[in-house]
């Protein structure tokens, strides 16, 4: 009897154990950035928008979304958005939306193998922006970043802005990078 209860407890905080990984994992924020050593980023104090050649870009609406909360974020670090062509720091962005599978399971776990459980899969598009920024002076890449697991183009609008604006204030939390 203990034997079964002990199998019964364990199978039971496995399948809740995974569960719990899959849902941390997929609920996840992913930032990542680089930058050009030996940039002297305190002389950067406006910059401009510009679209990346090649690169995947969304809707209008969307674009503006991307725009509004990376301006949000570098206003706060005092910088200033300017349309003219003699900014100090020009700024662009891509996306790209890659699909991974999801795994959902639930077992009850009774006996010497004689417990019943399922497994499911599905797809879920996960939503990555690299954002750029460029010295034009030397016309060189000089700060890069990306943020996954941030855009969802199916989800809903309010829910896509909040998450957008959490990833971008993570991101840009390391700009200017602080240097050695």
């Amino acid at each position: 009897m203990q034997v079964r209860q002990g199998r019964f407890l364990f199978s039971v905080a496995l399948v809740v154990a995974l569960l719990l990984i899959t849902a941390g994992t997929l609920a996840a924020q992913d930032v990542r950035f680089n930058f050009m050593p030996g940039t002297d980023f305190s002389k950067y104090h406006t910059y401009k928008w510009v679209a990346i050649e090649g690169g995947a870009h969304p809707n209008q609406i969307m674009d503006a979304e991307i725009k509004q909360s990376v301006d949000s974020q570098l206003a706060s670090k005092g910088m200033t958005k300017t349309d003219s062509d003699k900014a100090d720091l020009y700024v662009g962005y891509q996306i790209a939306v890659d699909q991974q599978k999801q795994w959902n399971a639930w077992g009850t776990g009774r006996g010497f193998g004689g417990g019943m459980g399922t497994a499911t899969s599905s797809t879920i598009d996960i939503g990555t922006l690299v954002l750029d920024m460029y010295d034009p002076g030397t016309k060189q890449l000089v700060w890069t970043g990306n943020a996954t697991k941030t855009l969802d183009p199916s989800s809903n609008q309010e829910k896509n802005m909040k998450n957008l604006n959490k990833a971008m204030a993570k991101l840009l939390k390391n700009y200017p990078p602080k240097q050695k």
